[in-house]
């Protein structure tokens, strides 16, 4: 998930995209291997899709963590687009669709 309020670049964005699904994923390897796992043999399934502010994300990482799901939350490092420290992502999972549907499913695509 990514904040569409900061108005990043397509660059800018797509770095942070990137960020975000393979930190999470990383945390998925260490932590639901068996999830991982299952990701990694049925084509690595992504969808970037668009939050409208900072609270909208807050709120589903609090909802990703209370599920269990792995995540990262991407803070920018500040030295082009943006000021250090902002909150530009959330990466969630890899975990079984019905439980990220759980969380994303009326979110809209990017």
């Amino acid at each position: 998930m990514v904040r569409t309020d900061l108005r990043m670049g397509k660059g800018k964005l797509a770095v942070q995209v990137a960020h975000a699904a393979v930190s999470a994923s990383e945390k998925a390897r260490v932590d639901k291997p068996e999830w991982y796992r299952e990701w990694i043999s049925t084509g690595q399934k992504k969808a970037v899709l668009k939050v409208s502010t900072l609270d909208e994300l807050i709120k589903l990482k609090e909802k990703v963590e209370f599920l269990g799901i792995p995540f990262s939350l991407i803070q920018d490092a500040g030295l082009t687009q943006l000021e250090p420290g902002t909150i530009t992502a959330l990466g969630i999972g890899p975990a079984p669709s019905h439980i990220i549907d759980a969380v994303t499913g009326e979110l809209k695509l990017l």
